[in-house]
C-alpha cells in the first residue's frame, strides 16, 4: 500500500492541474471500487471547483467551493495518471513507459485546467467518497487518526505521551494509525533503524518511568523519543523529495518511478551489511504482526 511519501508526491502531482480548476466532467467508469459510489457522487462533483488539494495521513482530500470534500484512497494498487492536452508531462525524476491496462481506468475527472486525471486501480482497494466539510469530524475514515508525523504539533512528547504505558512492540505502537497517521511498514523500518531502536523494543519505553508506570501523561519523553522523531521526520522528508519508493505499483502522476528505495538502510536488504557507519552486523528479517521487519541487530536496541 502507498505510504505517506508516496501519497505527498501524488497530491503534489496533481496539485498544479486540479487545484484552482474546476471539473467539468465527471467520469465512474463501474459501480464500485472498495465500496459503492454513492449515489450523487458525480452530481456533487460536477460544475464543482477544487479549491485546495491536501493530504491527511494516506488520504488525499480535495475541497470542493460546495463545501464538500472529496476524500480519495489509494488502496493497495491505485494510481493517477495525468493527461494534458499539449502532451506536456508533470515534473518528475525518471521516466519509464507505464505499464498499466486501460481496462482498470476506472475514474476519471476532466478539468477546466484542460488535463483530465484518471485514477487506475487494478485490484480495487482505493475508494472515493464525497464529504460535506462540517461532517469530517465525524466521518469513520478518518475519526480517531494520530496526528501528522510531519505537522508542527507532532514532536518527542506527543509520541511519548502516546506510547506511555504501551506492553505492545515500539514498530506495533508506529504502525498504529492513532499513534501517528501515516506511516507504513516501509519507514517504519527505515525510521527504527536510523534511530537505532529495535523494532521489538517495548513503546513505552519511549515515556520515563512516571509515564510507563501510569500510562497517561506525566512522564518525559527520553532520548529513544528524540531520536525517533528526528529520524521520522527525516526519512519521511527525504522520501518525498526522492518521490517516495518503487515498490510494487508506485508510480508518481506522470509515470515516473521514485526512486528512495536507492536508500534504504535496512527495508529488503536481508543478508547484506548494516550500512550504519562503524557497524558489520548484517540485516535480518522476521515476521511481526504479519508483515515482514527488517533490522540490525547490532546496532538496533
Amino acid at each position: 500500500m502507498p505510504e505517506l511519501p508516496e501519497v505527498e508526491t501524488v497530491r503534489r502531482g496533481l496539485q498544479p492541474v486540479m487545484e484552482g480548476s474546476k471539473i467539468l466532467k465527471a467520469e465512474a467508469r463501474r459501480k464500485d471500487l472498495r465500496f459503492p459510489f454513492q449515489k450523487d457522487f458525480i452530481a456533487r462533483l460536477e460544475g464543482r471547483t477544487i479549491t485546495g488539494l491536501g493530504r491527511r495521513a494516506k488520504y488525499l482530500m480535495a475541497d470542493l467551493g460546495s463545501g464538500d470534500v472529496l476524500l480519495m484512497h489509494l488502496g493497495m494498487s491505485g494510481s493517477f495518471r495525468v493527461l494534458k492536452q499539449d502532451g506536456a508531462a508533470t515534473p518528475g525524476q525518471f521516466h519509464h513507459p507505464r505499464s498499466e491496462d486501460r481496462a482498470h481506468d476506472h475514474v476519471v475527472f476532466h478539468m477546466s485546467s484542460g488535463a483530465a486525471v484518471v485514477f487506475n486501480d487494478p485490484r480495487r482497494f482505493g475508494y472515493m467518497k464525497v464529504i460535506a466539510r462540517n461532517a469530517l469530524d465525524d466521518e469513520p475514515l478518518l475519526r480517531g487518526l494520530g496526528p501528522e508525523p510531519l505537522g508542527n504539533e507532532f514532536d518527542a512528547a506527543m509520541l511519548a505521551h502516546s506510547c506511555a504505558g504501551k506492553t505492545t512492540s515500539l514498530k506495533a505502537a508506529l504502525l498504529d494509525q492513532r499513534v501517528v497517521a501515516g506511516l507504513g511498514n516501509i519507514y517504519v523500518c527505515e525510521a527504527l533503524h536510523r534511530s537505532h531502536l529495535s523494532p521489538r523494543r517495548i513503546a513505552a519505553t519511549l515515556s520515563t518511568k512516571s509515564g510507563q508506570r501510569k500510562g497517561v501523561a506525566g512522564g518525559e519523553p527520553t532520548d529513544h523519543a528524540k531520536r525517533l522523531v528526528d529520524a521520522i521526520h527525516s526519512v519521511l522528508n527525504q522520501a518525498i523529495k526522492a518521490g517516495g519508493s518503487s515498490i510494487s505499483d508506485h508510480r508518481l502522476t506522470n509515470g515516473d518511478l521514485g526512486y528512495f528505495q536507492h536508500s534504504f538502510q535496512v527495508y529488503d536488504r536481508e543478508g547484506e551489511t548494516c550500512r550504519t557507519s562503524g557497524c558489520e552486523g548484517i540485516v535480518r528479517r522476521f515476521t511481526q504482526n504479519g508483515r515482514s521487519t527488517f533490522w540490525c541487530p547490532k546496532c538496533q536496541k
